[in-house]
């Protein structure tokens, strides 16, 4: 039988354990733990009472309120819907400058057209629309076939160089490579063509060089890049005069174009992307041009 100890200062029992000389009071549970308890209880019965809370075989205990948070979703869902409809309806008949006059929607396009874009044309333009080697920036003037917001529609409709019936189609043909034009030629023109746009060339100390070059331009050039250098958007060719350059402009670079030829790829985006989705990027793309102008 325990002998029963009171500890004589605290004057609370023992539990009559002693670990190196230390006595275990039995002390009593705080009253707040137990009201806390209580209190904890309480609000379960009563949460039980009226909530959704116990599982049965084939459903669940409904509550007093009927509470329903996945009737709750599937109405904010219904209403989301909604209000897409009527906004997606409005891009479909508004004109691009309508649309662009509206803040509402033009808030729409870009926040629906950032995710578009970079799901599908980031991976070659960037995550900005910037652009990189071998790929265009799509936020300064030099467009190929036009930079109006029907141009830019059409193109992202049947791409260029792609298997679409109606694609843009351009090629620059390897003039070195294809033994059109000897290597001096085509140092030559590329001396005359990095003249066009201001840009100092390895071979601007020789006077005659210009000359040349341009003599070998107005014979194979001036098809596709006009007289001035200026491009003709019809056919893809890009203005030399100004300072933009998709494959770069170095001398190295453009030796490369001369010599070898270019041929860019871009797939077609009909069939992939709807023609209201088309139209919420060539959006978003006119507004991150406009931004960054």
């Amino acid at each position: 039988m325990a002998i029963e100890e009171r500890d004589e200062h605290s004057g609370y029992l023992t539990t009559g354990h002693e670990w190196n000389g230390i006595t275990e009071l039995n002390r009593p549970v705080p009253l707040v733990v137990w009201l806390f308890l209580a209190a904890t209880v309480i609000f379960s019965v009563i949460y039980w009472i009226l909530m959704p809370a116990w599982p049965q075989i084939d459903s669940y205990t409904k509550g007093i309120l009927g509470a329903n948070q996945r009737a709750v979703l599937v109405e904010d869902i219904n209403k989301a819907a909604a209000q897409r409809v009527e906004w997606m309806r409005q891009i479909e008949a508004l004109s691009f400058a309508a649309i662009q006059a509206d803040g509402s929607l033009m808030r729409i396009a870009r926040q629906t057209g950032r995710t578009l874009f970079q799901d599908n044309c980031g991976a070659c333009h960037g995550m900005r629309a910037q652009g990189g080697p071998g790929f265009p920036r799509l936020t300064d003037d030099a467009w190929l076939w036009g930079s109006n917001p029907e141009d830019i529609e059409e193109l992202i409709r049947v791409g260029i160089n792609s298997s679409h019936d109606d694609t843009r189609f351009a090629q620059m043909p390897p003039f070195g490579a294809g033994g059109m034009l000897e290597r001096e030629a085509v140092l030559d023109l590329v001396t005359y063509v990095r003249s066009l746009s201001g840009a100092e060339s390895e071979g601007a100390d020789r006077p005659e060089a210009l000359a040349a070059g341009k003599k070998v331009f107005d014979v194979y050039c001036v098809g596709c890049h006009n007289r001035d250098g200026t491009g003709n958007p019809k056919m893809g060719a890009p203005n030399l005069t100004d300072d933009f350059w998709i494959y770069g402009g170095d001398p190295q670079s453009v030796y490369l174009s001369v010599y070898q030829g270019r041929q860019g790829h871009m797939p077609h985006w009909e069939g992939r992307l709807s023609a209201l989705q088309r139209k919420i990027i060539t959006l978003f793309v006119l507004d991150q041009k406009s931004v960054a102008q």
